[in-house]
């Protein structure tokens, strides 16, 4: 169960690529329309993206799915998707009556788009489909060898192939069953239409209890895309912006609780917390407020307080399922193209129906949050941001204090982006405890060797708003809007850890607070005795002198521009009692030797001058 809990948060992490691709569409087709710039090459831009969503997915689901994220697996189910989609309409008869009474020219080119507007409901299930296929056939066959006169074909070149054989079982398939598909569908829209407003009050509620395992994007996928049709237009989005009166319904609840209701419960954890700590705490809460407002990014505000009072998360759920009730008894329709923010809100203004009412239900949801916040805080003592203890979040890892600003590399200002993805590395137990690193909008989706080697204490240093266990290897940290960035940077910096580097040991991740930090405090004797020996040792460890260019300190870390990295014996550092050695890039290594970081900087570039 838990591996497929894993498999599923892994593809509604992949959903998200083709989602974020829907604002550029929202966007041309507002600007475009004609009661704003009337600019018909606009507008069609704009339902250029919406007709072809099928192959966004296709694309977005196969790059999410494959590993490093490669772009032949996208390549790979555009394949797919093509075969499957343009293969089943040869499955599709056009009736004769429907053609009776056209010229020669006409009757070549009606039936194509008769049955290209009959498959067009179900581009969306055909695109997420190719794009699984895709992602999974690249991660088996991306590195196959074939005989050598088929060499030409073997690696990469062999996933497209593959994938396009695959998919003719599929075209078959949809081409015999697609009434039986559609009609599924039709009915699946037609039960949660006869669900009504409890229908849309477990949505709201699932949605957002969902958020902890990130497979809300899983539902929202359904609603989104899949349910309802006009025209054969399909999904709540979709058709919102194709004018049916209708749609909306699955994406109104969340305006009152994403722009009001959790910038309220912002404010109320700035104003509960320690005096002290009020102005500390300001930003980040300004912040995450100011991002779910403007663009309905929640889950930064989410994990501030989801597993802190996991009882006050399941009010907020519920909330947000009797707001959608609330909405639709008023009968307000709103839209977005990628969440509930005031730039959606603007945006579509002229498309919703009674969209002013939405600011009196704001403002009750406004008092209603902040009300409730403030008195669970206090009543139940809460370790909001700025109500924790002193020490507990704000003392600094020392091979860390360069990244997070509080050591001698960010007084200077040399903190880098393979720094912090080194930290990041460091929290997570290591290179050798990460096999997969992938992102979504606010999360590292990763998976580990070792979950007790991971440092949560370290990650929430480092920015972290929360951490989520999935399974035994499935690990998930939300960071925020960067976690594409970071991602990256991580597997950028991984690309040049040494080959031995391993997990840290679960027993040093068991340890409490204070014996960690009494053990990253102390220097190794050899290295804090700094002696001539004992630094030749250590510039033979580094390839010789010819090998170093550069020596600086960066808090307890020695930062080394080096011609090569792979001259670098980490052996032999580790021998030398060196706590840890990464590879930042490929002519830089960062040696962690503890607060003799800065003498021992000095006497080696002393060493290395001849002194």
């Amino acid at each position: 169960m838990k591996r497929l809990l894993a498999q599923l948060q892994r593809l509604g992490g992949a959903l998200m690529l083709p989602i974020a691709v829907l604002p550029v569409a929202g966007i041309l087709l507002r600007i475009g329309a004609p009661d704003l710039f009337n600019v018909p090459v606009i507008t069609d831009a704009g339902q250029a993206i919406f007709n072809n969503l099928g192959l966004l997915f296709a694309i977005g689901i196969a790059i999410g799915l494959a590993r490093e994220n490669h772009g032949a697996a996208g390549l790979a189910a555009v394949v797919a998707y093509l075969v499957t989609f343009y293969g089943a309409q040869a499955f599709i008869s056009v009736p004769s009556a429907q053609l009776a009474g056209l010229n020669d020219q006409l009757r070549d080119l009606v039936p194509g788009a008769i049955t290209g507007h009959d498959m067009l409901q179900l581009n969306v299930p055909v695109g997420i489909l190719s794009g699984l296929i895709g992602g999974a056939f690249y991660n088996r066959f991306h590195r196959i060898n074939l005989p050598s006169y088929l060499a030409f074909f073997g690696g990469r070149r062999f996933v497209p192939i593959a994938c396009g054989f695959s998919a003719l079982p599929l075209a078959v398939a949809f081409g015999l069953g697609w009434h039986w598909v559609r009609e599924g569908m039709d009915g699946l829209s037609g039960a949660v239409v006869a669900a009504g407003v409890w229908g849309q009050f477990v949505y709201g509620t699932l949605n957002r209890l969902l958020i902890v395992t990130g497979l809300h994007n899983l539902l929202n996928s359904v609603m989104w895309f899949i349910v309802g049709n006009y025209h054969g237009y399909t999904g709540d989005i979709n058709r919102f912006f194709h004018g049916d009166p209708t749609a909306g319904a699955f994406m109104t609840g969340f305006f009152p609780v994403i722009m009001f209701g959790l910038p309220a419960a912002c404010l109320a954890m700035y104003h509960t917390a320690l005096p002290e700590r009020r102005t500390e705490v300001k930003g980040l809460l300004a912040s995450i407020a100011l991002t779910a407002f403007l663009t309905g990014v929640t889950e930064p505000v989410e994990f501030s307080f989801m597993f802190l009072a996991p009882g006050l998360y399941a009010v907020h759920a519920l909330l947000t399922g009797v707001a959608f009730v609330i909405t639709d008894a008023l009968h307000m329709r709103l839209g977005f193209t990628f969440s509930a923010g005031l730039i959606d809100y603007v945006l579509n203004f002229n498309r919703d129906s009674h969209a002013l009412l939405l600011l009196p239900l704001g403002a009750c949801y406004f008092a209603l949050y902040y009300g409730i916040f403030r008195w669970v805080i206090v009543k139940f003592d809460l370790k909001t941001p700025g109500r924790e203890e002193p020490g507990t979040a704000g003392s600094v890892n020392p091979a860390m204090a360069g990244v997070l600003g509080t050591g001698p590399a960010a007084a200077t200002g040399t903190s880098s982006a393979s720094e912090t993805a080194l930290a990041y590395i460091t929290a997570l137990g290591g290179a050798g405890n990460l096999e997969s690193v992938d992102a979504c909008l606010t999360r590292l989706r990763l998976i580990v060797r070792d979950q007790d080697a991971v440092d949560v204490a370290a990650l929430k240093r480092l920015g972290a708003r929360g951490v989520v266990r999935l399974s035994a290897s499935a690990l998930q940290v939300v960071v925020g809007q960067t976690a594409e960035r970071i991602a990256g940077d991580v597997r950028e910096v991984l690309k040049h850890m040494p080959q031995d580097s391993a997990p840290v040991p679960s027993r040093v991740m068991a340890q409490g607070p204070k014996e960690r930090a009494q053990q990253e405090t102390q220097s190794p004797p050899e290295v804090a005795s700094l002696e001539r020996p004992l630094l030749q040792k250590l510039l033979a460890a580094l390839g010789g002198a010819g090998n170093v260019r550069s020596v600086e300190p960066a808090s307890s870390r020695l930062r080394i521009g080096v011609a090569s990295t792979g001259a670098i014996d980490s052996a032999a550092l580790r021998k030398l009692g060196m706590r840890g050695v990464a590879v930042a890039a490929k002519d830089c290594v960062h040696v962690i030797v503890g607060p003799a970081a800065e003498a021992a900087s000095a006497s080696l570039r002393e060493l290395l001058a001849g002194g």
